[in-house]
């Protein structure tokens, strides 16, 4: 059974977000001026064929670690649905 996966990717919250910045700074400017922050991350979707749950965590932590984040700079986390 397979599932997707979820991911998000996150800059960690010592790490300055300079892209982050420059969105709060045209918002600001745009006029939205209750905006006190914003952050850019990334978003992936995953399609795993494994049959046990567990298993596609697993797979899932580590295609996180070992690709899709920079385990030094960013954080990530993930959801998995069952796919029927």
């Amino acid at each position: 059974m397979p599932f997707n996966a979820k991911i998000k990717v996150t800059l960690r919250q010592s790490i300055l977000d300079v892209q982050g910045k420059a969105v709060e700074h045209a918002l600001k400017n745009l006029g939205y001026t209750t905006v006190d922050s914003a952050r850019i991350g990334k978003y992936i979707e995953v399609s795993i064929n494994e049959a046990d749950r567990q298993e596609a965590e697993r797979i899932c932590n580590e295609i996180c670690q070992k690709l899709l984040s920079n385990p030094v700079m960013e954080n990530y986390a993930f959801e998995l649905e069952q796919v029927n």
